[in-house]
């Protein structure tokens, strides 16, 4: 009697587990996040939808921005802005490298290449492709609530503009020896 009673236990554990398996795992928690990180960028930069910012943005959010835009709070308005700058003056053909995800963040690759089709994209933004890993902290209500950007600039023609004011400063440190040295020649020629 034992023995068949553990022979049925056993089975209805072992049929226990197969309804087990058969059922399907909710979606975890980075997967709803990288698929939110996503379509952001389907929406925002891959095609011309920066309307729907609204789906995927708080209201607020804080970004942290090479250069000197750390930590600053933003409204959710700002990235349709800036998306619809660039597609007022050119055209995207981007795609995503990779996405890793833990807890509440998502690290998303990516390569931005712009094509300008006006005279201010092509004077302000030049045309190019550039890696970018984006970080969002994504909260509870699947809104991005904090975004660190970090953009290869070097790989745009936007570090001219550095090039051109690093001769700039050089030809005026460059001037100041120049004027003395010839000052210094014309009293030379006064005196004899």
């Amino acid at each position: 009697m034992n023995k068949l009673f553990l022979v049925i236990a056993s089975l209805g554990i072992c049929l226990d587990s197969f309804s087990q398996t058969d059922s399907i795992p909710p979606q975890s928690r980075e997967e709803r996040n990288k698929e939110i990180a996503q379509n952001f960028y389907q929406d925002l930069w891959f095609t011309d939808n920066t309307d729907r910012y609204v789906d995927y943005v708080a209201e607020e959010y804080v970004v942290h921005d090479i250069g000197d835009r750390k930590g600053v709070t933003e409204p959710a308005i700002e990235q349709k802005i800036t998306a619809d700058l660039f597609w007022d003056n050119g055209s995207w053909d981007s795609k995503i490298n990779y996405q890793i995800a833990e807890g509440d963040l998502v690290a998303t690759r990516w390569e931005a290449t712009f094509t300008p089709s006006t005279m201010m994209g092509k004077l302000m933004i030049g045309s190019g492709t550039i890696p970018i890993i984006n970080v969002f902290r994504i909260n509870e209500e699947g809104k991005i609530v904090e975004i660190w950007n970090h953009r290869h600039d070097i790989d745009t023609p936007q570090t001219m503009k550095f090039t051109i004011q690093g001769l700039l400063i050089g030809l005026v440190i460059a001037l100041i020896p120049t004027i003395i040295a010839i000052r210094l020649k014309r009293k030379l020629k006064t005196l004899s």
